[in-house]
């Protein structure tokens, strides 16, 4: 993956948060773990959003984890579909930090995350026309 830009992504976030104390890891730094789930959090709006419906995880694709995120900084994700199947997307999410007080942000981590639209029963259904 590509080393830490210095603006995000054009548009608004899929999702947005304050890392609080309560996510930490036992360094003091936010947990990683915490971190990937708001972004599959992310990618599975932007999933739900283009399948019209419910959606799944099937595949997390080499999360990079660039710089650590710390307690009280705004954690932004962007999410953007580079491609869709029958009934699967690749969703790349980006997250974002900002410091509390201040206006500069950093990617801090990245993934390619892969959703399968699924039907009333769980099974794999087609995307809908884009």
């Amino acid at each position: 993956m590509n080393t830490p830009e210095t603006a995000p992504p054009g548009g608004a976030p899929m999702i947005r948060t304050i890392a609080m104390p309560a996510d930490t890891n036992p360094a003091g730094d936010i947990f990683g773990g915490w971190l990937m789930a708001q972004m599959d959090l992310a990618a599975g709006n932007a999933a739900a959003r283009r399948a019209r419906g419910r959606c799944a995880t099937v595949a997390v694709e080499a999360i990079t984890f660039h710089s650590p995120v710390r307690v009280g900084d705004e954690v932004s994700l962007y999410a953007e579909i580079l491609s869709t199947g029958r009934s699967s997307m690749k969703i790349r999410v980006e997250a974002w930090r900002r410091e509390r007080e201040g206006e500069h942000a950093n990617r801090v981590t990245e993934a390619v995350f892969t959703f399968v639209a699924l039907d009333a029963t769980g099974r794999p259904r087609p995307l809908p026309p884009a």
